[in-house]
């Protein structure tokens, strides 16, 4: 039973205020023993010219419900305490009878794109990219949990100058035989070097363009060397994709655009949308914001011109709901420009339209750069945390079964669950020994909780029913594992991720408290009841991690 919405309903049949209005002002009180929910009678009070205490008096004395054991005024409040066994009984009978699908919900349907990860060709996935790429994996799951259909795309940085420049310093400095051997690193190489010896030599920014304009030209050599680098570099993304357990729908780039970014320019000429400023054609869009360029001065295109060709097929392809873009909070005015350009086209859909901004990673308070070569390799950081994660099963379970596969789900969701714990806003500082650690505000953390759980029931080896669930020991774990719905509903809304991350930390010291302080595999009558919580919290552990795109394994 949802005994939130037991409250919406309850004040909805005593108030005039819309539905969605009293989810939004029911709260949880300080103090515990002020009751479970609250209702503030503040927003009635301009309404029916009365002091909220009165209200408040008047609605408690309407209100009476089996499932509470109180329902009172206390000041402008109406409290609603729970009736324990009542709760404990209904959450451990719902998630031991839907498990995994426990909290699946209908907020919403029909398809949500989602932009995510996009790395640039010939370019190690760094750090940098892992934001985008988790946040935007996690949210897929959260949206699909509540209802929609995610479809996952990754939008390759597969064309622009840049391939100029790696063509131009491959020519240079290059050969065939060492891209072979080691594809990425080497390319990687060639292009940090072209940025070195272009700030002693300029001129090499002018033979990067010549190589970018022959490869926009159709030049077989320019077209040959494109190709070869987007289809090494794709190998190299999906092995580290298949490390994170990560997959696309589609990986339609920015080249796939190349040719469907002429109809969007005849488009905004045909509206009378396009004007020339300084030579180049833009959008206006009023006098105290910056226009959207569209074409540069010499007749090429922008970002803006391709991501606008890209938003018009999405909604013609997918016809969504919904389009995410997970990208970095500093590009929050290119995406703010793409949603009024659309609006001016005269497509309400660009309503549609949300950015999803994430802080920097920094390690040791500095930004990672790839130009400028200070990066550190994705790759590198999901070994070393593996790595990591293996050193301490060796030391605190060395006959664990399928080690490796332990320390992979381990190392790999600790780097992930690190990541998604932050507020996605937030920037924060990576530190790889206090990302793996078992212990504190960490993935391994619970992980090792849900293994735990796990660990008691096989000791136990004991069917649970689901008669007599309800103990007053159980009470502080229950009302966590009853609240995971509205947490599920709360991340979906707002996108955030780390309101699950959060929620799974809080239910692990919960539990971890629990088991500190109650005979568990204790055989009395009370048994059933404690193993019905203990298998309870590992369904609800594993399908919060789940929808991080962690793994959870079963021993640790």
């Amino acid at each position: 039973m949802d005994f939130k919405q037991k409250v919406v309903d309850l004040i909805d049949e005593q108030v005039d205020l819309p539905k969605e209005k009293i989810n939004l002002l029911i709260e949880r009180p300080k103090n515990e023993k002020m009751g479970d929910y609250a209702f503030p009678a503040f927003a009635l009070a301009k309404i029916e010219h009365k002091n909220p205490a009165e209200i408040a008096k008047n609605i408690a004395e309407q209100i009476n419900d089996e499932n509470f054991t109180s329902i009172q005024a206390v000041g402008p409040y109406v409290n609603f305490a729970i009736d324990h066994a009542k709760l404990v009984n209904s959450t451990l009978t719902d998630v031991l009878t839907e498990k995994n699908n426990f909290a699946d919900q209908k907020l919403g349907t029909g398809n949500v794109a989602i932009d995510m990860s996009s790395p640039n060709i010939a370019k190690p996935m760094s750090m940098g990219h892992l934001r985008s790429t988790v946040i935007g994996n996690s949210i897929s799951k959260i949206m699909e949990k509540v209802g929609y259909t995610p479809i996952k795309i990754n939008y390759l940085g597969d064309y622009g100058t840049q391939f100029g420049k790696l063509i131009t310093a491959y020519k240079l400095w290059g050969n065939e035989e060492d891209v072979k051997k080691d594809p990425i690193t080497n390319l990687f190489h060639y292009y940090v070097k072209f940025h070195e010896e272009a700030e002693k030599n300029p001129e090499l920014e002018d033979e990067g363009r010549a190589w970018f304009k022959k490869l926009e030209e159709g030049d077989p050599e320019a077209v040959k060397l494109w190709k070869w680098f987007r289809e090494v570099s794709l190998q190299e993304f999906n092995r580290i994709y298949k490390e994170l357990d990560v997959d696309f729908d589609s990986y339609n780039g920015e080249a796939f655009f190349n040719d469907k970014m002429t109809p969007v320019v005849d488009e905004l000429r045909q509206k009378n949308l396009l004007h020339e400023s300084q030579g180049a054609q833009v959008v206006d869009l009023g006098e105290d914001e910056n226009p959207a360029l569209i074409l540069k001065s010499d007749g090429s295109s922008l970002y803006m011109t391709r991501d606008l060709a890209a938003a018009l097929y999405r909604k013609n392809e997918y016809d969504f709901v919904m389009s995410l873009y997970v990208a970095g909070n500093e590009q929050s005015g290119h995406f703010k420009q793409l949603k009024q350009v659309l609006k001016k086209m005269g497509y309400d859909w660009s309503d549609d339209i949300y950015h999803i901004p994430f802080g920097l990673i920094t390690q040791g308070g500095k930004k990672l750069s790839t130009r400028k070569g200070n990066v550190v390799f994705l790759d590198q950081v999901l070994k070393d945390a593996v790595a990591l994660a293996q050193k301490q099963i060796e030391e605190k379970n060395p006959d664990l079964n399928n080690k490796e596969r332990v320390a992979h789900d381990v190392g790999v969701g600790a780097v992930v669950f690190h990541d998604l714990k932050n507020d996605r806003l937030d920037n924060f500082d990576f530190d790889l020994q206090e990302v793996v650690r078992f212990e504190g505000d960490t993935g391994p953390y619970v992980q090792y909780t849900n293994a735990r759980a796990q660990s008691i029931l096989r000791k136990a080896n004991k069917e649970v029913s689901m008669d007599n669930l309800s103990l007053d020991d159980n009470w502080a774990v229950a009302k966590q594992l009853a609240d995971f719905p509205n947490v599920v509903a709360k991340a979906a809304e707002k996108f955030e991720p780390s309101i699950i991350a959060k929620y799974a930390l809080s239910l692990s010291k919960k539990f971890n408290k629990y088991y500190a302080n109650v005979r568990i595999l204790d055989d009395n009558e009370q048994l059933n009841a404690r193993l019905a919580l203990v298998q309870a919290t590992s369904i609800v552990l594993t399908e919060a991690l789940r929808l991080l795109g962690v793994n959870a394994p079963k021993e640790m």
